[in-house]
């Protein structure tokens, strides 16, 4: 309560100081003439219709006639052409805004003729703009450029460096472990060259650990034997020993074996048959190298030292390993094949050892890691990115696999830097900042431009420093705007004409300001301008099509005189027209705010997809589009909620009705009705009744049913200031009329007073006056009948008495609208509706039809523009909603009750 007296109380404040602004006080010609002048401006063009108002405009005008003839001239033509000149003062508001560049227009321009000599009229130093910027473009051009990894490219060099080291394990897979064996018995080169050697040595192994084992059983002669017992011998030991490990390599019967006296570990070759030499077997002599002697030494060692049985389980275990080694070669020789840029051409992948694989396949990672963090630029030599390769493997890498992680590192990495476009923008406007104007020092009377000589761009800034540039308005310019600007008003003024509610002029005052505020902020270089906040504005006060119309008009006169990007434009005048066609269906300021939501959605989503239709986002700037897009949809949000923010203001200032401030209105809550309900419970009933009646009446014939609704609950607020003095709220109590006043003239006066009394609270608590002309005009001019048909008696009693039907007829208006004349019509047979018992609907209707009949005899709804068609809809529907709210119940059968039953 006490902030609504707060509220209540600054609004009172608020509205005597605007009345005092405007001259109400007499002691201020001016402020009086100003006054004068608005309420002339932006006066109801029905007021003429209004006994009352017509009176107070005579008033005045008689008033303004004391102070002088030429006032009373000047503000009489200003209220006959109060259209007119509200007219002119859009043309030329408008033309202004939009054509603000044709104003103060250089006459001379570069490249025309001096008309004559101009010299300096006092030394000064001038800037030369031309080197000014030469010298920021060039040190814009030097600037470093600024790079920044591109994610994506490094991201593909890490895929195809994990499909390059999976390839490594595959084959090292194929291959088996390495070492297979404990290097303390074969050393790890001893392994590797088992596993890498040829078959011929690998037979040639075997039969010296063959000879060394016969050699140790004194199984050989002392000297060599004749051939056929070397064949017997061989037999022997192949059928015992090496068949299992010579499967592709049998021992042929031409083979030679040393005697048991000759050295054969220490020789340097071995003779075994080789099995691809054409008809009879021949013998081939390998080479014993220092692996091969390795290898058979160490094999000799693990023989004396262990069994027969884990001497044949190594040597079968050395056969598989050397089975899996060839077919590990076999893939490398197909991968080289599909691929010929493959990094792994030699088999130097399968000769490393597990942990040397592993350490080395970790560290290529992280490597890789490193240098794609720091990043590649384009154009960077390839001998930098080797030497940093090398010095990076050189330091983790085993030697070993060092070459291997060389070349496959430098396969894969490539450049991944890509220039940032904004921070090298933002980089070289820093530096574009930091160069000083280039200042030229001109003396006095040195000669600008001599006549007849074209004037160059540094002569332009020179006769522009001095001001000797003719500058005048581009007045043919100006006059083609203007004829735009008329045209876009024309075609508002044949719309305006084609809504159902006229405009006052108040409103055509606001639609020009709004219509002014989007072009006026594009003048002053603010290209995210209020086209959601007009849309939401303009479609909540009149309606979307009026809203769409000014937002349409706006889009083709803007682009004809101001510099806008279409796709600006466009995507504005989307968010505008959205918010105009949807902002009158609204019924909350929850749903205005959502509205606004969806606003800055459509005007983002419209600036991203002409975008990417005209091309703008492809290419290295598609994140500034996105961004601006961003921009742009938040802009038409902070619009929205200026919108949303200043709406009740204008509503105040301008006096406007929305379906929002209606339903406000409305509130049985709202201190007005909390106390029409309190003091005058019965004028409150009757007050429901009527506006159910009204509300489903416009409903109908199409009004403005929040205006109805609301209209109505306050069109008998004036009733409160004497309840008793009207029979709803006697509550069946004396009637003070026939025990008090017994005089009709008296009666009828408290009766007309309940309009008065209503119009003085409806501005106490500062009611829209579309809300208060519910309250004279829902009476009209009718006559107050019963106490008329009282003082028509008491005049036939007494002839002295005159009797004038104007003390006992309201003083009107009659309705001026259809909302008004409806609750008129509600009013009048809201009475009779009750008192109907036991009728039929047709009776109820011929009733109605009576009342509403002597209402249009009494010509009460000339001027409210209902028709005959209307009426009788009217009268339908009132019944309708009567025998809804006068349903029959069931009827309830009446209980008996005996003395035995009250006992029990």
């Amino acid at each position: 309560m006490k902030k609504q007296r707060f509220c209540r109380s600054l609004t009172q404040k608020f509205t005597y100081w605007r009345h005092y602004i405007l001259g109400r006080s007499e002691h201020f010609l001016a402020k009086k003439i100003l006054s004068n002048s608005l309420l002339f401006l932006f006066k109801n063009p029905h007021d003429s219709k209004h006994p009352k108002r017509a009176t107070v405009s005579r008033s005045m005008a008689k008033s303004v006639n004391t102070h002088g003839g030429v006032h009373a001239v000047v503000l009489g033509w200003i209220y006959k052409k109060r259209s007119s000149v509200l007219f002119a003062i859009a043309i030329v508001s408008l033309t202004g805004v939009l054509g603000h560049k044709l104003y103060n227009q250089p006459q001379l321009q570069t490249g025309t003729r001096a008309p004559q000599t101009f010299k300096a009229p006092y030394a000064s130093s001038i800037e030369d703009k031309k080197q000014t910027e030469a010298q920021r473009k060039a040190v814009s051009k030097s600037s470093v450029t600024v790079l920044m990894i591109d994610t994506q490219t490094t991201e593909k060099i890490k895929q195809s460096l994990q499909k390059i080291l999976a390839q490594g394990n595959e084959l090292r897979n194929t291959a088996g472990s390495f070492p297979f064996f404990d290097i303390s018995v074969l050393s790890l080169n001893t392994q590797q060259y088992l596993r890498a050697c040829s078959d011929l040595e690998w037979q040639a192994i075997l039969l010296a650990l063959e000879n060394s084992s016969k050699q140790k059983l004194g199984l050989l002669p002392k000297s060599k034997t004749n051939l056929p017992q070397q064949q017997a011998v061989q037999e022997e030991f192949r059928k015992n020993h090496t068949s299992q490990y010579l499967p592709l390599f049998p021992l042929s019967k031409h083979s030679t074996i040393p005697e048991k006296n000759s050295p054969s570990p220490n020789i340097d070759s071995v003779n075994v048959m080789s099995p691809w030499s054409s008809g009879a077997v021949q013998s081939v002599e390998v080479p014993q190298t220092n692996s091969f002697k390795q290898a058979v030494a160490e094999l000799n060692t693990y023989r004396m030292s262990t069994s027969v049985e884990n001497l044949s389980s190594l040597l079968e275990q050395i056969s598989q390993v050397r089975q899996a080694y060839s077919q590990a070669k076999a893939q490398l020789l197909d991968l080289e094949s599909n691929n010929p840029e493959t990094v792994y051409k030699e088999p130097v992948i399968l000769d490393l050892s597990d942990d040397d694989w592993a350490k080395t396949h970790t560290e290529i990672s992280q490597i890789a890691d490193r240098i794609l963090t720091q990043g590649i630029p384009e154009g960077l030599p390839p001998e930098i990115l080797q030497n940093a390769v090398n010095r990076h493997v050189q330091t983790v890498v085993p030697n070993d696999a060092e070459a291997l992680a060389n070349k496959l590192l430098l396969a894969v990495l490539q450049p991944n830097l890509k220039k940032d476009q904004a921070k090298t923008q933002q980089q070289a406007e820093q530096a574009e900042k930091g160069v000083s104007p280039v200042m030229v020092s001109v003396k006095r009377g040195e000669v600008i431009v001599q006549k007849g000589q074209k004037i160059t761009a540094w002569q332009f800034d020179v006769l522009e420093h001095y001001q000797l540039i003719r500058r005048e308005n581009n007045w043919q310019a100006l006059g083609r705007l203007a004829v735009l600007v008329t045209g876009a008003i024309g075609i508002f003024i044949w719309v305006e004409k084609r809504i159902k509610y006229p405009l006052r002029q108040r409103d055509r005052l606001l639609v020009l300001l709004l219509a002014l505020s989007t072009p006026g902020a594009i003048a002053m270089g603010i290209i995210h301008t209020s086209w959601s906040a007009v849309g939401l504005l303009l479609g909540s006060f009149y309606g979307p099509t009026l809203g769409t119309t000014v937002v349409g008009l706006l889009l083709l006169t803007i682009p004809t005189s101001l510099e806008i990007s279409k796709i600006v434009l466009i995507a504005g005048t989307a968010g505008g027209i959205l918010a105009s066609c949807t902002a009158q269906r609204l019924r909350s300021r929850e749903e205005l705010a959502l509205l606004g939501v969806a606003v800055a959605a459509t005007q983002g989503s419209v600036y991203l997809i002409l975008s990417l239709l005209m091309g703008a986002a492809f290419g290295g700037s598609w994140y500034i589009v996105f961004q601006e897009a961003g921009v742009f949809a938040l802009s038409g949000l902070a619009w929205s909620i200026v919108a949303l923010g200043i709406s009740p203001y204008l509503e105040k200032l301008f006096d406007l009705v929305t379906p929002i401030r209606l339903a406000e209105l409305a509130n049985p809550n709202r201190p007005l009705l909390k106390k029409l309900a309190t003091q005058t419970p019965g004028t409150f009933q009757h007050t429901l009744f009527v506006a159910t009646l009204a509300e489903a009446a416009a409903k109908k014939i199409g009004c403005n049913v929040e205006l109805v609704r609301a209209g109505t609950l306050y069109h008998d607020i004036g009733k409160m200031h004497d309840p008793l003095g009207f029979i709803e709220n006697q509550m069946g109590g004396p009637n003070k009329h026939e025990t008090e006043i017994q005089d009709p003239w008296k009666s009828a006066k408290i009766i007309k007073r309940h309009v008065s009394e209503g119009l003085v609270m409806a501005r106490k608590h500062l009611l829209p006056t579309a809300i208060q002309a519910f309250i004279p005009e829902h009476q009209g001019t009718m006559l107050i009948a019963y106490f008329y048909h009282q003082a028509q008696q008491q005049a036939q009693a007494d002839p002295s008495v005159k009797v004038d039907e104007a003390d006992f007829r309201y003083d009107g208006p009659i309705p001026q609208s259809r909302e008004t004349g409806i609750v008129m019509l509600a009013d009048a047979c809201e009475a009779a509706l009750r008192s109907l018992k036991d009728v039929t609907p047709e009776q109820a209707l011929t009733t109605l039809n009576n009342i509403l009949r002597a209402r249009w005899q009494d010509n009460q709804l000339v001027d409210s523009g209902l028709t005959r068609d209307e009426m009788s809809q009217i009268a339908e529907i009132f019944v309708e909603v009567w025998q809804q709210s006068n349903h029959k119940r069931i009827a309830y059968p009446k209980l008996k009750t005996s003395n035995e039953k009250i006992i029990k």
